[in-house]
């Protein structure tokens, strides 16, 4: 745990970072103390870039105590600018003609360079003297990572300072108030959804200063969706749409000034709109692939689940969950219409069912009665296997196995047999596809045994009726039968009238 007197120390320096005010001037320049006179021109920096070996006589320490620190230049009718304020000591040698000054910045990798030079014929009265040089003609931006090297002409090797230094950025006061890039880039904006535009308005800009803006999608940067637009700083209307295909919680509006390294501002107003995301998902069926892949980075658990038709929530299917910011895959998936995918966020979950428009073969589990069993079968329009078990159905969605598994292939059958016993408990016939990896489990429940132990007055023990309906999650098939009874009769003779109670048939 950090200390009291840490946590004080570090307020501080953020109070520091934040608050300090910028030493202004208005022109940059040079200047040497002692009284020695000294000039400065740009250089390459190349011809000194290779160096030598220092004479013996050449102290190693001949330079020494570089400061950098950050000025403010601002003219009347003038925009402020950040620069650099350098000092060194060079203690003066008749080796050395002159020093030179280099400044790198490490976000664009654009360098400075400057050559002081002594005025004058240098004296051996000179030699050893200190002499401290300031310059503050280094221009640089907001929040610039800059790299300073001193080093002295003729460039001996060894006699060099070198130094990081990051200049301020918007959150310090002073440059926030009174630098372009921070006062500019403040926008609104309208979103018309018929025409898939976003319009932005600009509320500061610089005077005669072009400003860009575009849409991007944010990963780890922020990657273009379309062209960048730019607003002209001469034109009074300061605004410009810009199209989208989607409104992702990525989607985000930048803009910056139309000048070097200028601070962008973003603005992702639709990071709470995650609804989009769970629409990309795709079915192979050559593979028996079911995929989905994020238009936009997301924390999110991804599930295969069962819907449920009793209440429309849908059901975990066991071992299926996936946390991953990338693409997620589901190999040799069952196209049922009730097989779906749920997505957990901190914001809540979405279900989406990619099978159930009916696009996709989809299969179905049958019951009816034959002398005195319980005959289960399947209809697929392809081939398939599946297993049937027999269950005692504890929870809603769960289902405890009550014996044994029985294999089935389209077109083929099973038959159980029934007891009394098991059709007065929560006794559930349950069915799924063995030949894939992913499948929904179905049931049929609430099992009319009627046909158990009675004979009808043909003289069959049991026969299949014609009474359907999903038996899933619970419906009660005594409501259905007392509509069936209710309703007109279709033969003149009521004789020819089998009765309502011998309905046995079940399809899901």
């Amino acid at each position: 745990m950090i200390s009291i007197h840490v946590q004080i120390l570090l307020i501080i320096l953020f109070w520091h970072s934040d608050c300090h005010i910028i030493p202004r001037i208005e022109e940059c320049g040079l200047s040497c103390s002692q009284g020695i006179h000294c000039k400065s021109k740009p250089s390459s920096g190349i011809f000194n870039s290779f160096c030598h070996d220092a004479p013996a006589s050449l102290s190693s320490v001949i330079l020494k105590s570089m400061k950098i620190s950050t000025v403010m230049k601002c003219v009347q009718g003038s925009p402020c600018s950040l620069h650099l304020n350098i000092k060194g000591t060079l203690s003066l040698d008749e080796n050395i003609r002159g020093l030179e000054i280099c400044t790198l910045s490490l976000d664009t990798q654009q360098s400075q360079c400057i050559n002081v030079r002594f005025a004058g014929k240098k004296s051996k009265m000179l030699n050893g003297k200190k002499v401290q040089i300031q310059t503050n003609c280094f221009e640089v931006n907001v929040a610039q990572h800059i790299y300073v090297t001193m080093k002295t002409v003729p460039n001996y090797c060894e006699v060099k300072l070198r130094q990081e230094y990051y200049v301020e950025d918007c959150r310090n006061s002073d440059v926030g108030k009174y630098i372009p890039a921070c006062l500019a880039g403040k926008f609104e904006f309208n979103v018309d959804r018929a025409r898939k535009i976003i319009l932005v308005n600009v509320s500061s800009s610089l005077r005669d200063q072009d400003y860009y803006v575009r849409l991007c999608h944010k990963w780890f940067t922020c990657e273009d969706a379309g062209a960048f637009s730019v607003i002209k700083g001469k034109e009074s209307l300061k605004s410009v749409s810009l199209k989208y295909s989607q409104l992702l919680p990525c989607l985000c509006i930048e803009g910056w000034l139309a000048i070097p390294d200028a601070r962008r501002t973003q603005l992702c107003p639709f990071k709470n709109d995650t609804k989009m995301l769970w629409d990309n998902i795709v079915y192979n069926p050559l593979t028996q692939t079911l995929a989905w892949e994020p238009a936009c980075p997301v924390l999110v658990v991804v599930n295969l689940c069962r819907l449920m038709k009793s209440n429309n929530h849908c059901e975990d299917i066991q071992n299926t969950s996936k946390r991953s910011p990338e693409k997620v895959k589901y190999s040799r998936v069952d196209t049922h219409p009730r097989l779906c995918m749920k997505f957990t966020t901190n914001q809540g979950a979405w279900v989406k069912c990619p099978f159930a428009q009916g696009e996709f073969p989809a299969w179905k589990m049958r019951t009816d009665a034959v002398e005195g069993k319980l005959r289960v079968f399947f209809t697929s329009q392809t081939k398939a296997q599946f297993s049937v078990l027999v269950c005692n159905r504890t929870q809603l969605a769960s289902c405890e196995s009550a014996g044994m598994h029985h294999s089935v292939s389209v077109g083929d059958s099973v038959s159980i047999t029934m007891s009394w016993e098991m059709c007065e408990s929560m006794i559930c016939i349950q069915g799924w596809r063995t030949d894939v990896d992913y499948s929904v489990p179905l049931q049929i429940c609430d099992i009319n045994c009627a046909f158990l132990g009675r004979t009808y007055g043909d003289g069959n023990s049991a026969k299949a009726m014609t009474h359907r309906g999903n038996l899933e999650e619970g419906n009660n098939l005594e409501l259905q039968k007392e509509q069936r009874c209710s309703e007109k009769p279709l033969f003149k003779d009521r004789k020819k009238m089998q009765p309502c109670r011998s309905s046995a048939s079940h399809v899901i």
